[in-house]
């Protein structure tokens, strides 16, 4: 079995060929209870209910929410209240089965309740896969922007079962492009080339773009700044989701998000025209949306001051230099936010 592996807080794998179900079978032989996370979607369609009764564990399943709506405080109190009443301990653990917003509350679940026990990542879409499941970033949104509430909490396996990609809508697969191109952007060339056809290519764009997060995540686990580098197109990306009301996949507002720093880099000096016509195209070769509304940059910019690059009321952004040379944005004016702006409104 292949596995990458991620030195954080704790070592830990990302484990490739294995189906999901022997994952979950493997995961139950190590704990007496445990709760598993998954969409309530998921949980009719890949019949969950019926696998963990034949699980060593004793096991608690919870529907959540589809998307993003299970990533609200509300429903965090929620999943508290039923890991109470489940009698979770420390050596017990938490599953989370689905796409990023599942793994994203399911590990800060597990972040908070008794200040943290064991979780296990089960991605099952492109964009979980390669990005909100590995990394140990856990988090909800909040009334002010997205994943402001959360904690760096490392999961003990993360487990890619990429069968999940035939049943993947072709918008959700889409979507989960814009993580992969972004890797490619900052760090891997490669995979740029790779993502002309990213069907064909799929099983070696996830590892790549997995090895590129990685080797960032281990050496800047708590973001003190390299791994700020993987927030590349997230700063305007986030604020776009949070305008729409999350309406938008997080891939679609990336993508947003790409082109826009990729044209504020160019308007700064920083790279040629011919780049941010490459983020375009490649972008575009997904239906991933390549501009935003006119009129809505005061919004943006009010959302944008809430970014966890912010320093008091200076943002940061990550540009590039060059493919694969990310660079931090500093001091960046907003006539000169405004004038990027312009070339991404619709």
């Amino acid at each position: 079995m292949r596995s990458i592996s991620i030195s954080a807080e704790r070592e830990y794998s990302i484990n490739f060929d294995r189906k999901w179900r022997d994952a979950l079978v493997e995961i139950s032989k190590s704990y007496e209870k445990i709760l598993i996370v998954a969409p309530v979607e998921l949980v009719t369609l890949l019949k969950i209910d019926n696998i963990a009764k034949s699980l060593d564990s004793q096991v608690q399943l919870v529907s959540t929410p589809s998307g993003e709506a299970a990533k609200s405080p509300d429903f965090l109190l929620e999943m508290w209240e039923v890991c109470g009443e489940f009698g979770l301990t420390r050596s017990d653990c938490i599953v989370g089965i689905g796409g990023g917003a599942t793994t994203d509350l399911a590990g800060f679940v597990a972040a908070t309740w008794l200040r943290g026990i064991a979780w296990h990542a089960i991605p099952t879409s492109l964009a979980g896969m390669v990005d909100a499941a590995i990394g140990g970033k856990t988090g909800i949104n909040s009334e002010h922007g997205k994943n402001l509430i959360g904690s760096f909490h490392s999961p003990v396996s993360v487990t890619i079962d990429e069968s999940f990609l035939q049943s993947l809508p072709a918008r959700d697969f889409n979507a989960g492009m814009a993580e992969v191109i972004k890797a490619g952007f900052i760090a891997d060339t490669v995979i740029l080339d790779l993502a002309n056809d990213g069907k064909k290519n799929i099983s070696e764009l996830i590892w790549r773009s997995i090895d590129v997060k990685a080797k960032i995540v281990s050496s800047d686990f708590k973001e003190n700044r390299l791994r700020e580098i993987l927030n590349y197109g997230h700063t305007l990306g986030h604020a776009v989701e949070k305008l729409e009301g999350y309406k938008l996949r997080h891939g679609e507002a990336v993508s947003i998000g790409l082109v826009f720093a990729a044209e504020l880099s160019n308007q700064l000096g920083k790279i040629a025209s011919e780049i941010v016509v490459q983020h375009r195209e490649l972008l575009q070769k997904y239906e991933l949306p390549v501009s935003y509304k006119s009129g809505e940059f005061p919004k943006l910019l009010s959302l944008m001051s809430s970014d966890k690059k912010a320093r008091g009321a200076s943002l940061r952004f990550i540009g590039l230099e060059g493919v694969a040379k990310p660079i931090w944005l500093e001091n960046v004016t907003n006539d000169q936010l405004a004038s990027a702006y312009e070339r991404i409104s619709s």
